[in-house]
């Protein structure tokens, strides 16, 4: 009983902090200008709203000191700095004009080099000819003491890319229709500023947007649809009591896996920084598998995560379900409301792509039983996967239905074992067997039949049985 006191507390302490900060020198209603940037305002809507409470003024571009790392596939291991502020560094860089552009932008407290920005640069490269650039802006990202100040601070940022990409169409023709900004919590709102200041970006992707000072806010402050000609957002860390991530679809495309709130593989000790960490930032592992692994973040459209994981939106629809991560598209026809999407994923760093079955098993037994039924697929080099299909309750000549997640995607089955387990003891001399599974894919629908073919092999509760060859 003691931990979500000390959950609460822990917040109320931050909120406090965060309250006398505001009333440490801040002055509401001051503008302030940096050439070539524009100006900048602590005024509505920026502050004094319910959203917003506290005012502060954005450090000026020195102190913030947002460089421009670029990766190329000439140059993948060793990045090159470029300057808005210096067309020369520009030209004789690795940048090219006939390529796609990337642009990462960390979050609060971090950076972009040495973690994730440069990795996810270089396997970006692995797949494609393209210009990624790390913005880093460590310098004015902050620390949750200063958390106000950070996000104001992320508005020159915005501003410093947007004058970049202005640079880079006046001097080289270079149009904003081949720019995919990337961005990791208050990163995303940078990447949302540089939309409302440079009309035409291609795409906008927002991986677990920061919530404080955000949710609920107007659009003119934070990432909203209206930033670029596709917004694709992953949600991973919208609990309701310290999560990070903003709760509200704000994109073209929202993606809500393990729905949303709490991430598979990372702590459940609510007051330890590495778990809330570590669900904030699995948003930045998705991305990064999808990278390599695309069909294994299949995102079906659904109410909730309540509908989804009880089979109510499966299969896919015949509009289609929609990739999370670094192949997500925008689909044909774009509804005036965001689209939400669930998946499931897996635990594992590079083992977190998934793929969504539908198991059906007509049973066939001696007698009705209360107990687990199991069925355990082939796997690659010998292995298995063993999954829950019914709890509680079978019963001969009926079907049941259960929801798998597998790490791989299944081929052509020749074979598929089942066991099962009773609730009470000594009832060995109850059999079971299987007449017929079916397995469904959730992304075309496909269903594969396996039947009895020869002698039906009944089963007791232990060693597993029940074998049914395909036809």
């Amino acid at each position: 009983m003691s931990e979500p006191l000390i959950n609460v507390s822990l917040y109320h302490v931050l909120g406090v902090l965060i309250v006398l900060y505001g009333h440490l020198g801040i002055v509401k209603g001051r503008e302030v200008c940096y050439n070539p940037l524009g100006c900048f305002s602590d005024e509505q809507p920026w502050s004094c709203t319910p959203e917003r409470p506290l005012a502060a003024l954005p450090w000026s571009p020195e102190k913030i000191n947002t460089r421009f790392f670029l990766h190329t596939r000439q140059n993948r291991w060793q990045h090159q700095i470029i300057s808005a502020r210096n067309l020369a560094s520009i030209k004789a860089s690795a940048f090219r004009t006939n390529r796609n552009t990337h642009f990462i932008v960390h979050g609060m407290g971090d950076k972009a080099e040495k973690n994730w920005v440069p990795k996810m640069c270089k396997a970006i490269l692995e797949e494609e000819d393209a210009n990624c650039i790390g913005v880093d802006w460590h310098d004015g990202s902050g620390w949750i003491f200063i958390y106000v100040q950070a996000l104001n601070n992320a508005r020159v940022v915005g501003a410093e890319v947007a004058y970049l990409l202005k640079v880079l169409w006046e001097n080289l023709r270079y149009p904003a229709s081949k720019v995919h900004l990337i961005g990791h919590s208050l990163g995303a709102h940078v990447a949302g500023e540089v939309g409302r200041r440079h009309q035409g970006i291609a795409r906008i992707t927002g991986l677990d947007p920061a919530r404080h000072y955000f949710e609920n806010a107007p659009a003119e402050v934070r990432l909203d649809s209206t930033d670029a000609a596709f917004v694709d957002v992953i949600h991973t860390d919208t609990g309701p009591l310290i999560g990070l991530g903003i709760m509200m679809p704000i994109g073209h495309l929202d993606f809500y896996p393990n729905g949303g709130k709490r991430m598979i593989g990372c702590p459940n000790k609510l007051v330890l920084i590495e778990s809330v960490l570590c669900h904030h930032l699995r948003a930045v592992d998705y991305y990064l598998e999808s990278i390599k692994s695309p069909e294994g973040f299949l995102g079906y459209p659904c109410d909730s995560y309540n509908s989804f994981s009880y089979g109510s939106c499966f299969p896919c629809p015949k509009s289609g379900c929609s990739l999370m991560g670094h192949f997500s598209q925008l689909p044909p026809t774009l509804s005036a409301t965001p689209q939400i999407f669930y998946l499931n994923t897996g635990g594992s760093i590079s083992r977190l792509s998934r793929w969504r079955y539908k198991v059906s098993v007509t049973l066939y037994g001696t007698r009705t039983f209360k107990g687990r039924f199991y069925v355990i697929l082939p796997a690659a080099r010998g292995a298995t996967w063993e999954y829950e299909i019914v709890r509680n309750g079978p019963s001969y000549g009926n079907t049941f239905s259960g929801f798998i997640d597998l790490e791989l995607s299944l081929g052509r089955m020749n074979h598929v074992t089942c066991k099962w387990k009773p609730i009470l003891l000594n009832l060995f001399s109850h059999q079971f067997g299987a007449q017929r599974i079916e397995i469904q894919s959730g992304k075309d629908g496909k269903v594969e039949e396996l039947q009895l073919k020869g002698k039906l092999i009944l089963q007791k509760s232990d060693p597993p049985g029940c074998l049914i060859l395909a036809l």
